[in-house]
């Protein structure tokens, strides 16, 4: 699983502290229940389903053979998780006769008496007729899954004209029993048949391989998909739609990407990599792919952002980009790697309970970084990796631990913590045992554990049998505890004695954490490596110099998943930059130089603007100090340069968007051409600088781009541009293109200057509808984001400067009733 918001730590950075403070009080409460494994009384053996759609009632009709055994004690009764369901027959099947069997339907379970007691050597066979009813269930989703109905029906009676009709299932963490009964369990595996009935202008996609394909005198076609090996019930998958299917190969296996048919163009550079994928993960794992086939669907209104569904990946439409946005990145492709991770980790071991979702979401957290490292270089892969750390120590969930066996809500474990922290986990862990027994260990964990369930201390013990190490300190500590490393270093230099003390404080509230670590004393470009061990809350390591070194760099590999404040001199980091010379190393020198107005500082920050990364380009770009005259003095023909030649398009854009402010007439030649350039990124940043140039052409430009295409950042500048005209009369469009556009960072970027037109217009219907846009948004986003009181508070502020327009001559009564509105629509704090 894909969070919808797994950025929106960073991304709703204003929220973080409310979100995380209200998760962080729950974690102290000792109140909270133990989440114990679910007993095993029955085991799933094979699944097969036969089901066909109701279009108009959003419901599904289906069979349902469940071949189980007694796990191992005697038993004579099964319970099996059934959410919603209208239960018509339950029978024992006996070759092929059938036999009624009592059963109670609760709602949620249906309890059935077998009729006979079955030994763990027996394997019986129940047949279920049901109807699926997933829109009259009401459910609870998460900050990670938005609800919890299993089974979708996007615009069943194609009513909306612009959204295509299909039908996709959300298995995790256990609503595939709303639409299929099972035992809803990840500890649980089977094999898995499922024949979809579907009217035949629509392609069927589940898990495994399709073995038939009916055509029905009805105009209707029954598939039948067959998984042979066992796996989990959440991981079942069904997606119905008249999508184009673009098919590749990966050692005669099909690899296929089921995309809307204006994106069949542009698939393959969304998707294409997935080969090379596998072959790196195979490589790196020593393990082959474990499946006979992997496709992936990108399907609408998709409650998360991606699920692992066993062979069969789902992502959300914002997959699916045009040409114009892959200029600039393709934004999906960590999401990518992330789910094809989840086959080896999730699918082929499997967490056996919610509260050891690190096996899994940590797992696929770090693929993105193995991945980017190979694809794209040692930068790419550190850039991740620290973006991921950073996200974490927004969260505030120093009080969670890796593993939890207490929680409120099993929705409340796909969190920073199983995500981000458990993958920075893996990379200290790597960097401590080294890649070969990394790798070596992982292997023996698959292999061990392959079509299993798993916690956390198998893991460990793959560990320990490669490696040789009692690694229960590591496990202790990061695992089953919980908090980080905040780390304070201080230099005590005495060149008489030729010695240097470097005192490294832990200030965190947790106990001092073991960490073992490299320190670099460098001269000149000669490095010398030091490995050493903190465990105190202030450890004093005594190196000995002939001459004082020009830098000491404290985790040399920049592998510590910690808050730091390192005392270095603007020297020490400007020589970091220039011969440590990792990704964090130097945006570490980078930030140090920026908050200098040392001549060597400023120019550091400039010489970091032609950075080797394009990454630390644009960052070194967003961190300039435009106020400080000198930094831009010499800044502003480095910006031009990048602005009008640099290779990447996200740089140019960085650049341009800088140029902006300064308000220099002669770049308005850059802005004018920039808002037709082919990357939406560039044009998106010409035409916010063309707004403070030239407002009135940028008006001129936004009415003209509204008119084509656009989406991403162009959309979202177009829009502000017209919002902030002030002129109502653009107000439906904007209507339109908010209400089009997917939940996004550009869409939140929005809210603002909507805020801002809702005020300033008149008009008491398109005022409403302006409000509700806002409200709209608020009530889709979980609430574990704390993203309501902040609207709230816009929305009072919104109420305010309405009320204010009293004094300016307008009508009371209608102003009253604006003012009313927006009250109306706010929720307690």
């Amino acid at each position: 699983m894909k969070q919808l918001f797994l950025s929106a730590l960073i991304i709703f950075s204003l929220l973080e502290t409310k979100a995380q403070k209200t998760e962080d009080s729950l974690a102290k409460t000792p109140e909270l229940p133990y989440q114990a494994s679910s007993e095993r009384i029955n085991d799933l053996v094979h699944t097969k389903l036969n089901v066909r759609f109701d279009y108009e009632k959003a419901w599904m009709y289906g069979k349902a053979w469940l071949t189980l055994r007694p796990h191992f004690y005697d038993t004579d009764s099964l319970r099996l998780d059934a959410k919603g369901m209208t239960i018509k027959e339950v029978s024992l099947v006996t070759g092929t006769a059938k036999k009624a069997v009592k059963f109670t339907n609760t709602g949620l379970e249906l309890r059935v008496n077998l009729g006979k007691t079955f030994t763990r050597n027996d394997k019986y066979t129940i047949y279920i007729e049901y109807i699926s009813k997933p829109d009259e269930l009401v459910t609870k989703g998460s900050a990670a899954i938005k609800d919890a109905k299993g089974l979708y029906f996007i615009n069943p009676k194609g009513e909306d004209k612009k959204k295509p009709t299909q039908i996709w299932t959300q298995g995790e963490t256990e609503a595939t029993s709303v639409w299929c009964p099972t035992i809803d369990k990840p500890n649980q595996k089977t094999t898995e048949e499922i024949t979809m009935t579907v009217p035949s202008k629509y392609v069927t996609l589940s898990n495994g391989r399709l073995t038939l394909q009916k055509k029905n005198s009805d105009g209707t076609r029954s598939d039948t998909w067959k998984m042979d090996k066992p796996h989990a019930p959440y991981l079942f998958f069904m997606g119905v739609g008249d999508f184009a299917v673009i098919k590749d190969k990966y050692k005669g296996k099909e690899v296929s990407y089921y995309v809307e048919k204006a994106y069949a163009p542009y698939a393959r550079k969304i998707f294409g990599n997935t080969p090379e994928m596998i072959a790196f993960y195979e490589k790196i794992l020593n393990y082959p792919y474990p499946w006979n086939k992997y496709a992936q669907m990108v399907g609408r209104d998709y409650v998360s952002g991606a699920m692992e569904n066993t062979t069969a990946t789902l992502h959300q439409e914002n997959a699916q980009q045009d040409g114009r946005e892959l200029i600039d990145d393709n934004i999906w492709e960590g999401t990518i790697a992330h789910e094809l991770f989840h086959q080896w980790f999730g699918d082929l071991v499997t967490s056996e309970s919610w509260s050891n979702l690190t096996l899994n979401e940590s797992f696929a957290n770090y693929s993105q970084v193995l991945w980017k490292t190979h694809k794209y270089g040692k930068d790419a892969g550190d850039e991740e990796n620290f973006s991921d750390m950073f996200g974490y120590l927004q969260s505030h969930s120093e009080k969670k631990k890796l593993v939890r066996y207490y929680y409120e809500d099993k929705e409340s474990m796909f969190d920073a913590v199983s995500y981000n922290k458990g993958g920075r986990i893996l990379h200290m862990l790597r960097n401590y045992v080294g890649d070969s027994a990394f790798y070596k260990s992982l292997n023996l964990y698959l292999t061990t554990n392959k079509y299993k369930s798993a916690e956390a201390h198998q893991l460990r013990l793959a560990f320990e049998e490669v490696t040789g190490q009692d690694l229960n300190w590591f496990w202790n500590q990061w695992y089953f505890g919980n908090g980080h490393p905040k780390l304070t270093i201080d230099y005590q230099y005495n060149d008489s004695a030729h010695k240097v003390n470097v005192v490294v404080k832990q200030t965190q509230e947790e106990a001092p954490f073991r960490l073992p670590i490299a320190v670099d004393l460098y001269e000149g470009k000669k490095k010398t490596r030091h490995k050493v061990w903190l465990g105190k809350r202030i450890d004093t390591l005594t190196f000995s110099y002939t001459k004082r070194p020009d830098l000491i760099n404290v985790d040399g590999d920049k592998i510590l998943l910690a808050e730091k404040t390192d005392n270095k001199s603007i020297e020490n980091f400007i020589h970091q930059y220039t011969y440590a010379g990792s990704y964090l190393d130097r945006k570490e020198a980078i930030d140090a130089a920026a908050e200098s107005s040392d001549p060597e500082a400023v120019a550091l920050v400039n010489q970091a603007l032609k950075d080797r990364f394009h990454m630390l380009r644009i960052y070194t770009i967003n961190k300039l100090n435009m106020r400080d005259p000198n930094i831009r003095t010499l800044a502003e023909p480095v910006l031009y340069d990048l602005a009008t030649n640099d290779s990447s398009s996200l740089v140019r854009s960085a650049a341009i968007g800088m140029l902006g402010p300064f308000g220099n007439p002669k770049y308005q030649v850059i802005f004018e051409k920039g808002v037709n350039d082919s990357s939406y990124s560039v044009a998106a940043a010409s035409l916010d600088a063309l707004l403070i140039t030239d407002s009135s052409e940028a008006f001129k430009v936004a009415r003209t781009l509204s008119l084509k295409p656009a989406k991403g950042r162009l959309q979202e500048s177009i829009n502000k541009t017209l919002l902030s005209s002030g002129d109502e009369s653009v107000f439906d469009k904007i209507e339109k293109t908010f209400d089009e556009m997917p939940l996004s960072q550009s869409k939140f970027n929005l809210l603002r200057p909507l805020g801002d037109i809702v005020v300033k217009m008149n008009n008491t219907d398109k005022v409403k509808r302006g409000i509700d846009m806002i409200v709209k948004f608020r009530d889709e986003v979980p609430k574990e984001y704390g993203i309501t009181p902040y609207l709230n508070e816009m929305l009072n502020n919104i109420a305010q400067k309405i009320q204010t327009k009293v004094a300016a001559g307008s009508d009371k009564a209608e102003i009253q009733e604006q003012v009313n509105y927006v009250k109306g629509k706010l929720e307690s704090k």
